[in-house]
């Protein structure tokens, strides 16, 4: 027996059907609403996910980043290269402490070869026996990195109108160990009447030594009353105000105060020179043409990251800083040779 359903055709069920299908309003606010919900809950997955991750990238970043101290002390002359490279450094090491020292080219030494420091800069080969084997007493290891060259300036006031240049004898009458001479005139009698000041480096410097060596034919030969300071700066501010005034230290520090003093030409025998980024290098300017080097320890280059890492970046950007500062930078195959003496 069939039902009443059953003796209706296909389309009468579907009438059927769908009269009775209860029927359901979808409001577009609700589905709105609900879809902003989703889009904020995702996106607040997102950005956790997001800051967990960079959270997870700073640590590692932080953990990675170099640190440590690296100590460097020595020579005045090349303590603003050092300083330089330093700060140069320090812009993509900014963990790691760099103390660049300013005690002269011997007390440099007397440092490094009791292995107090990492770096010693240098205006002068390291002394043997006398430096060298204070440091194989110490077991001291250390490799020599030719940086550049320096022109030893000899300067005077700016309100000095009278000399322009002096003969190397003429130096060596001055700063004699016996010399008395404390006046102008008694240089040269067409020069005035006027009281001589001088002015130069400590005994412990590499300039001195340079120019003594020089100049009077052996280190450390001076005479010893006049102003010393290990700080150049000192020098040029006392140069630089006193007429009677004469002193000598490195070309960087005339070129960064050239307002502040007055070049004197030196003739040893060829005419009159001055240091210029010219004749420095092509060693016209005689004989106050002069290396400079840094000596680093190797067990510090070794076993320090900072140590080796300040190395490096000093032999690759070294030369355009030390032009930059006012010496003239020695060649690429002296730095190949640096590189190789490094291990490099």
């Amino acid at each position: 027996m069939k039902t009443n359903l059953e003796n209706k055709s296909n389309c009468e069920q579907w009438e059927v059907y769908k009269n009775k299908m209860p029927i359901t309003r979808i409001n577009i606010t609700d589905v709105l609403f609900v879809s902003m919900i989703s889009m904020v809950f995702i996106s607040m997955v997102f950005i956790s996910c997001s800051d967990t991750t960079s959270e997870s990238i700073n640590s590692n970043n932080s953990e990675n980043e170099l640190t440590g101290t690296v100590e460097i002390d020595g020579s005045s002359t090349v303590y603003p290269v050092s300083e330089a490279v330093a700060e140069e450094f320090n812009k993509l090491h900014p963990k790691v402490r760099v103390n660049v020292g300013v005690s002269g080219t011997g007390g440099g030494f007397k440092r490094f070869t009791k292995g107090e420091i990492d770096i010693s800069g240098a205006s002068r080969p390291i002394k043997d026996p006398k430096e060298t084997s204070v440091a194989a007493e110490n077991g001291i290891n250390y490799v020599e990195l030719r940086l550049g060259t320096d022109g030893l300036s000899v300067v005077v006031s700016p309100d000095n109108d009278f000399v322009d240049c002096l003969t190397t004898d003429e130096l060596k009458s001055i700063w004699g160990p016996e010399s008395t001479i404390d006046n102008w005139k008694q240089v040269r009698s067409s020069f005035p009447d006027t009281e001589m000041r001088l002015y130069g480096p400590d005994t412990d410097s590499g300039t001195f030594d340079y120019f003594t060596e020089e100049i009077m034919g052996e280190a450390q030969v001076s005479r010893a009353d006049y102003t010393a300071s290990a700080d150049d700066n000192v020098l040029v501010q006392g140069i630089g105000g006193d007429k009677g005034s004469l002193g000598y230290f490195g070309y960087a520090y005339y070129q960064e105060n050239t307002e502040k003093l007055k070049l004197v030409a030196v003739d040893s025998g060829s005419g009159c020179v001055k240091p210029s980024l010219t004749t420095i290098p092509s060693g016209e300017y005689s004989p106050l043409s002069r290396p400079l080097f840094i000596y680093v320890n190797t067990d510090s280059y070794k076993n320090k990251p900072a140590v080796k890492e300040l190395v490096d970046f000093y032999m690759i950007n070294g030369p355009e800083l030390i032009n930059e500062v006012g010496y003239v930078a020695s060649d690429s195959s002296v730095y190949s040779k640096n590189k190789s003496l490094l291990g490099n």
